[in-house]
């Protein structure tokens, strides 16, 4: 089946460009456009939809707030976020709420496709470094905790999977994470499928964002000191 595409974003040529592109691929289809957040809930009120490709600054609501609503609904579709600027303190919101990852409006076609096949797929599409520097610009911004982790839902994480959510948030790769604890990639992929569904998280993205509130992980990717 083809995946079901929606576009939400406020400037109508972006949307064509996006749909053109969209358009040539045998395993996507274009099924919604909305024009700014309230707009796109409605549509998505009566519209199938796997992704949602969702800008952040636009009228009457802007995609932090919807991306926030869409992700508390059953069975919600995934939501890429699609920003103008690095490091944009709306793109950091959005994976807080439930945005699978985030990527520039100027990614090359090739890659926005790949990011959209990963999202629909269960996986996250914010590179690792990228998520990491991301993190790094707006820790000061979450409350402090202290030096070790108080969050409840990390005492049901074992030793080994605290271990591999560090190294996640560090920006880690499966294959790394691997190579770093003398594993198999398939052990590590089991071991942040647990953390995900012990932590009731969406992906990666919001391990990484969980280990830097909870204090599991601090500003330039280090764990706390002990």
């Amino acid at each position: 089946m083809s995946i079901r595409v929606m576009l939400v974003d406020d400037q109508v040529l972006l949307r064509t460009g996006f749909r053109m592109v969209l358009a040539a691929q045998p395993d996507m289809d274009v099924v919604a456009e909305a024009g700014d957040g309230e707009e796109a809930l409605e549509v998505l009120a009566g519209t199938a939809v796997d992704v949602v490709l969702m800008d952040v600054r636009m009228p009457r609501l802007d995609g932090v707030e919807a991306t926030r609503r869409i992700c508390a609904q059953e069975n919600a579709p995934k939501v890429l976020i699609l920003t103008t600027f690095d490091l944009d303190e709306y793109a950091f919101s959005a994976l807080k709420v439930g945005a699978s990852g985030f990527m520039l409006k100027d990614v090359p076609p090739a890659e926005l496709l790949g990011a959209i096949r990963a999202v629909h797929s269960g996986d996250a599409v914010v590179a690792p470094s990228t998520t990491r520097r991301l993190l790094d610009r707006f820790t000061p911004m979450l409350p402090s905790t202290g030096n070790e982790p108080t969050t409840a839902e990390l005492s049901r994480l074992t030793d080994r999977e605290r271990e591999v959510m560090m190294l996640v948030a560090q920006g880690l790769s499966n294959g790394e994470i691997a190579g770093r604890l003398v594993l198999s990639e398939a052990t590590v992929k089991t071991h942040v499928g647990r953390i995900l569904t012990k932590l009731g998280l969406r992906d990666r993205v919001q391990v990484v964002v969980l280990a830097y509130e909870s204090g599991l992980v601090r500003a330039g990717g280090a764990p706390p000191a002990v």
